[in-house]
């Protein structure tokens, strides 16, 4: 198949889906879009009313959607896309979700003949607009071979791991590595700042150096700021560590550093902030005097 012969369905239209949807639509692939949010659309898809109709004759759905209960609705659901769904055709979900709900999908959808793939992403909003965002697979072989055409439009890397599961696996790894970088930049932009150090200076200085990192090139200057432009919410990562401190615990792991974050962010949260982007960490500091 090339990309125009290819029938690509999508569920889910947020600060992921979205951009995700308008580069499948640049590529000139034919696309029937569902979404919940009713303000939400994207101009030469064809726009569904339900899962289902937006499963309808494709060769590869994409979903993006919030958590496990989003994901099994949208696929099993009263108007769930696998209704519509036919065999061969290959489910590509992008969304966030527990390793053993994916493996639940991927146990359904097969009594059905139709292939799924966990394929979470990561590289934010910015990955999502340029394309670039690295793809973390798990699933049979020959599905992403089939799926590869789309998934070379979503991402800059795709990375095959073993079985329906370990793509969340590898995700709940990242997430731990999120955490404890976007909390230790938000912790050493306050030291900085209450040192009252020239701050702008500092990042570019530090960038290159033992400590550079993404959260640091990317968030540190918006911290500085006190200004929190939304690339990853803070709730659905507080979702995501709740994954990995499960998945840490089904393996008699203690992950002290992550459980700290997590409880950062849901005092946060409890304050309203859980619609901000993660590196709204950074308030925490701005209550300690």
């Amino acid at each position: 198949m090339t990309r125009c012969d290819l029938r690509v369905g999508m569920i889910g239209l947020g600060a992921l889906g979205f951009p995700i949807a308008a580069n499948l639509r640049r590529a000139d692939v034919l696309m029937r879009v569902h979404t919940r949010r009713r303000n939400r659309s994207l101009q030469g898809t064809i726009a569904c009313a339900t899962p289902a109709d937006a499963a309808k004759g494709v060769d590869v759905l994409v979903v993006c959607v919030s958590d496990n209960a989003a994901v099994e609705a949208v696929l099993f659901g009263a108007d769930g896309a696998s209704h519509q769904l036919t065999a061969g055709s290959v489910v590509v979900d992008c969304s966030t979700i527990a390793p053993a709900t994916a493996i639940a999908c991927a146990q359904r959808l097969a009594q059905r003949g139709v292939h799924y793939l966990d394929a979470p992403v990561t590289g934010g909003t910015e990955g999502a607009k340029a394309g670039s965002l690295t793809v973390l697979v798990g699933g049979d072989p020959a599905a992403l071979e089939r799926a590869r055409p789309v998934l070379e439009i979503i991402g800059g890397s795709i990375h095959h791991f073993g079985a329906v599961g370990r793509g969340q696996q590898v995700k709940a790894v990242n997430q731990v590595l999120v955490a404890g970088s976007y909390a230790a930049v938000a912790e050493a932009m306050a030291l900085g700042q209450r040192l009252e150090l020239p701050m702008d200076a500092v990042v570019t200085a530090l960038q290159g150096g033992a400590a550079g990192s993404w959260a640091l090139s990317h968030r540190a200057n918006s911290m500085l700021k006190s200004s929190y432009p939304l690339g990853f919410r803070m709730s659905l990562h507080q979702k995501d560590l709740g994954i990995a401190l499960d998945a840490a615990g089904d393996v008699n792991l203690d992950l002290p550093v992550t459980q700290l974050v997590a409880d950062l962010e849901n005092g946060l949260m409890e304050q309203g902030h859980g619609d901000e982007d993660v590196s709204a960490l950074h308030r925490y500091y701005h209550t300690k005097s």
